[in-house]
């Protein structure tokens, strides 16, 4: 029988410092908000716009520039970091219509790196995970969409029907296949993420031999074809930890575009025995934490920073919310 808590053994110190260090970083504060970070918008897709020959409709844009290691221009301002947007005339040729916000619209485009942007200084290029908790709704949500999109056109630039190069349409949201004339929409992988409990104080949090030690996060996994996202939940579960889980409850979703994935957050109650059964190919360690080793830091050494759903999920069942 598992006994409730952990122990100082459960976490060794890191015997390495992983190279995955910056994006999973030891010191991480609590969430705060009602939504994930990642979730955050503050403009308008435009949608329609991007049927029209020109969607910025003449006014001038701003182009976020992102390099091949998904990094991104940053400039530390007095309210925090602020991403350093290129000012165009028009739509450069190659660049994704991301929308627009308070009458300026937005997009994105592949490119190097530079010390300065249209004139501005560059403090620094970082990626979605390192800054995306700390910017605004605005820019959150635009990186976010960046990201996407972009990693989507990396991985799909040629057409899965014929082989052939496809054409970009429609200010970079559709592929055509010129030689069938399908149109190849962009993909988002369904992936669930879930918080396993026993009723009471206890959750379940488990590691991946590839995170940096001492990490622990919530379990997850991929939707499978013909596959609900509540059976999804029960499936990764049994598989990884070995649990039985009843009382699938829906919480909030996140954007992940790392590439191209939609995590969608649960908890679930552990039904029967609530002995772990570790599948090791996926899982090289797992253990029951309470709320109060959560709360007062004397669990994991570290919880998932708070550009993650997962740490949504934790912080928000921690305070009794779900």
């Amino acid at each position: 029988m598992t006994t409730p808590g952990s122990t100082p053994a459960d976490n060794p110190p890191p015997s390495q410092t992983p190279v995955t260090e910056s994006a999973w970083p030891m010191a991480t504060r609590a969430t705060t908000g009602r939504i994930p970070v990642l979730s955050r918008s503050a403009h308008d897709r435009g949608h329609r716009l991007r049927d029209l020959p020109d969607p910025t409709r003449g006014r001038p844009v701003h182009v976020l520039t992102v390099d091949e290691r998904r990094n991104v221009p940053v400039h530390e301002g007095p309210k925090g970091p602020q991403l350093v947007w290129d000012e165009q005339p028009e739509l450069p040729v190659g660049a994704v219509f991301l929308g627009e916000a308070d009458g300026v619209p937005y997009a994105a485009v592949r490119g190097e790196r530079a010390l300065t942007v249209n004139g501005r200084p560059v403090d620094t290029w970082t990626g979605l995970r390192e800054v995306g908790a700390d910017l605004d709704d605005l820019e959150a949500g635009l990186l976010a969409e960046a990201i996407g999109i972009l990693e989507w056109h990396e991985r799909n630039r040629f057409s899965p029907l014929s082989g052939a190069a496809t054409t970009i349409e429609r200010a970079g949201w559709v592929q055509r296949d010129p030689e069938t004339g399908a149109e190849i929409f962009p993909r988002t992988d369904p992936a669930v993420i879930m918080l396993v409990h026993d009723g009471g104080d206890r959750c379940v949090l488990g590691r991946q031999a590839v995170w940096p030690p001492g990490r622990f996060s919530i379990l997850a996994g991929f939707v499978e074809p013909g596959e609900s996202a509540e059976g999804a939940v029960a499936r990764e579960v049994a598989e990884e930890v070995g649990l039985e889980v009843t009382d699938v409850r829906y919480v909030g979703s996140q954007p992940w575009p790392f590439p191209q994935s939609l995590m969608l957050g649960f908890t679930a109650r552990a039904d029967g025995d609530t002995t772990l059964h570790l599948d090791e190919d996926e899982i090289e360690e797992a253990r029951w934490f309470t709320r109060d080793e959560l709360r007062s830091g004397s669990g994991p050494r570290v919880l998932p920073p708070p550009v993650s759903i997962a740490r949504h999920i934790i912080d928000r069942w921690v305070e009794g919310e779900l």
